[in-house]
């Protein structure tokens, strides 16, 4: 079928988050209680240079390395971006400079903020300083940013050897990995969400090849040409292979063992996701028909069951394995 008039393009706030528990080795586990306790600490390297944030492995020959040192509050920067529109939890809520600066007795540079007035204030070689946050727990924001110091101000001087010890270090942090952006599905797949809401599955057909691809990708990746015929596809199809779920995921609301398997429906040029139910899971086979069973309100099938077909012949459904 060819739709008379595409639907509105859906677009949406999504957001893909991990955090993740981590343990610390020693240097890291140094650094982070030392900037909890106001003090910054590098690492020596076997050439000698002090790297600042510490790493625990020597960059060109790979060894370990547990040489702690102590280096100043106060340094320069090497180079910087304003970033005039900050994004939430970013270290400062108004516009501020992203800057890389080598503390005095550091030889490299470590990455955070500069809270200047605005671009102008803001110059390769600067001198500046750190801005500690008013609680600190042991992370990188402990350091809330950095600020002008102003050229006159004296260097804090070289690197001194630290211990790397302290009361109640901190031994492991939880990185909040997380990612927040509009996500628009685009033309075709806007078509395919709309027709999930009328309970039809609707894919696009290729004007080369003739594969109708099931959800749409606008394009054909084979032939690289647009695809614009809209085909609505099953609601049956056939199962091409499965697989046996032992392990219960959390927040999902099923038992296991339960079946996941790929379906490729009538009409489809290719399989896609679907769990089977209705049918115990050691019953579950290649070219066992099935159709969907939809849920009050459901934005897509709940599962598949049987038909009470005969099973697909091999050779029907072979070329979509």
């Amino acid at each position: 079928m060819t739709a008379a008039s595409p639907p509105e393009l859906l677009r949406a706030p999504l957001v893909v988050e991990f955090p993740f528990t981590r343990s610390l080795g020693p240097v890291q586990s140094a650094f982070l209680t030392g900037l909890r306790e106001g003090v910054v600490l590098g690492v020596t390297t076997a050439d000698g240079k002090v790297m600042v944030p510490p790493v625990e492995y020597d960059p060109v020959t790979a060894e370990e390395i547990r040489d702690l040192v102590e280096v100043g509050t106060t340094g320069t920067v090497t180079t910087w971006a304003w970033n005039g529109s900050p994004r939430p939890n970013q270290p400062l809520a108004t516009p501020f400079a992203w800057v890389l600066v080598r503390l005095d007795g550091a030889d490299t540079a470590l990455l955070h903020a500069l809270d200047a007035p605005g671009p102008e204030a803001v110059t390769t070689g600067m001198r500046v300083r750190v801005r500690w946050a008013a609680e600190r727990t042991g992370a990188i924001t402990d350091i809330a940013c950095f600020e002008p110091a102003g050229d006159g101000e004296p260097q804090d001087g070289q690197a001194a050897p630290h211990s790397g010890e302290f009361a109640d270090a901190v031994t492991g942090i939880v990185a909040e990995a997380r990612l927040d952006y509009s996500y628009s599905p685009g033309r075709a797949q806007t078509a395919y969400i709309a027709g999930l809401s009328e309970q039809k599955t609707i894919g696009e057909r290729c004007p080369s090849c003739h594969k109708v691809y099931v959800p749409p990708r606008g394009a054909c990746p084979t032939c690289g040409v647009a695809t614009t015929d809209r085909v609505e596809v099953g609601p049956a199809g056939t199962v091409t292979t499965y697989c046996i779920v032992n392990i219960k995921a959390k927040n999902l609301d099923i038992e296991v063992p339960y079946v996941y398997a790929h379906i490729a429906l009538d009409g489809a040029g290719l399989a896609l996701h679907g769990r089977i139910g209705g049918i115990p899971y050691d019953q579950v086979r290649m070219g066992l028909r099935v159709e969907p069973v939809w849920t009050e309100g459901g934005r897509y099938p709940d599962h598949y069951r049987p038909t009470g077909e005969p099973d697909a012949d091999y050779d029907v459904y072979k070329e979509l394995i």
